[in-house]
């Protein structure tokens, strides 16, 4: 067996599982998740039309780099998306289509990871802390060894890149990208993108973004800035040691579909393109003219934006006053402080309220003795509406009772 798998740490959920084993939550109550970041939102019906309209491509093997239609379609979306300049990316050098950007995330890690000898020490794979858990585990069974950077507070819940050292850009090799954030909804400023890219090139590493959030704003007159617009800015066609990662799951509440799209830089994609063939991922045909379907249209992707607007105005005037928690740049998650450690407040929260939240701390890890994550909690606002103001209301008589009676003992 690869010893390896013996290095990874359990999933999240594994861990709420078994810290909410022995509660009881009230019977009277109806369960509210706000754990699992599952879109929630209706799936557009134009989509769901095309791949039924498509079933008979059940007969056709897909090839791994997918239809020159998708990548087209692809192309032309991040061009207008990220403002690049006409022909700038090349659909037939610089788009891969995905089966999902968790997939991918994961074999592009084995792609790019170049193994160290006896002699040598591991490659680094820098990642935000918290983080993806992929990226961990990528990592790990690439033969890399993760290494964390801790999004605080004071630095906006990013990495405070400057405190970086040489030694740890010369022996990293993927610098994983989270932007807006999960869990903490932070966007990485275009600024720090350009000087990041600049690093790429004097320590020789690959920029990995992960920007499956990017079309979950709140202002649509300035949707977020990512990796190919920087690159644009810089004159960088070639994308030079530049990838990024997109999705249909969030974007157009497609998570069943599996479909999303690896872009940038041409010769990554074409050692990716190879591992990908003996890897066995092409997506089917069906799935790709409903994602071509997907890409071509903007107006249900506007529509999910205010749909989790209004949740995000009625469930942060509810918790105001009560949580420490603001609005994210992005995404659909709060990242609210605790008042007492993040574990007891997940679980008194379950046992009281029947409300399931994620403990900040099991998507984070301890380096140094501290743990970014630490007496916070995440909450995906992914079911409807109701369900989260419910949720939220739930939340904040919870935090009240606990303060009164909390109060009470100090007397």
């Amino acid at each position: 067996m690869n010893q390896a798998l013996n290095d990874l740490q359990p999933y999240p959920f594994e861990k709420l599982r078994a810290l909410l084993a022995e509660a009881q939550p009230p019977s009277d109550k109806k369960a509210i998740a706000l754990s699992i970041g599952e879109p929630k939102h209706r799936s557009p019906a134009f989509v769901a039309e095309a791949l039924a309209a498509n079933l008979d491509q059940l007969a056709v093997y897909p090839t791994t780099l997918g239809s020159a239609a998708l990548r087209v379609a692809i192309a032309n979306w991040c061009s207008r998306r990220f403002n690049l300049p006409a022909g700038a990316l090349d659909p037939a050098r610089h788009v891969l289509p995905v089966n999902g950007t968790r997939e991918a995330l994961f074999a592009f890690t084995q792609t790019v990871v170049q193994r160290s000898t006896a002699d040598q020490a591991p490659g680094l794979v820098v990642s935000p802390n918290p983080f993806y858990q992929i990226y961990e585990g990528a990592a790990l069974l690439a033969g890399a060894q993760p290494h964390y950077l801790p999004c605080l507070e004071e630095f906006g819940f990013n990495p405070d890149f400057d405190a970086v050292s040489a030694d740890v850009w010369h022996r990293c090799q993927i610098l994983f990208l989270c932007s807006p954030g999960n869990p903490t909804g932070a966007l990485i400023p275009v600024q720090t993108l350009k000087k990041l890219i600049q690093l790429a090139d004097e320590f020789d590493f690959v920029i990995a973004a992960d920007e499956c959030y990017s079309e979950l704003y709140f202002d649509e007159a300035n949707p977020p800035a990512g990796l190919l617009t920087a690159c644009a800015e810089l004159g960088r066609d070639d994308f030079k040691r530049c990838v990024v990662f997109h999705s249909l799951s969030k974007r157009s509440n497609l998570p069943g579909l599996r479909s999303g799209f690896v872009a940038g830089d041409a010769d990554i994609l074409k050692s990716f393109l190879l591992y990908r063939t003996y890897h066995g991922c092409a997506m089917p045909v069906q799935t790709q003219l409903a994602s071509v379907a997907a890409w071509n249209d903007e107006v249900h992707v506007r529509a999910n934006r205010a749909l989790y607007r209004e949740k995000f105005d009625a469930v942060l005037a509810i918790l105001d006053g009560v949580l420490e928690v603001q609005r994210p740049d992005g995404g659909f998650y709060l990242w609210a402080k605790t008042p007492t450690d993040d574990e007891t407040f997940t679980r008194e929260l379950y046992a009281r309220e029947h409300v399931t939240v994620v403990p900040g701390s099991y998507l984070s890890r301890n380096v140094d003795g501290v743990n970014p994550g630490a007496n916070r909690v995440r909450m995906a606002l992914v079911a409807p509406l109701a369900e989260c103001v419910e949720a939220a209301e739930r939340i904040r008589a919870f935090v009240t009772n606990s303060n009164t009676v909390k109060n009470l003992k100090s007397l």
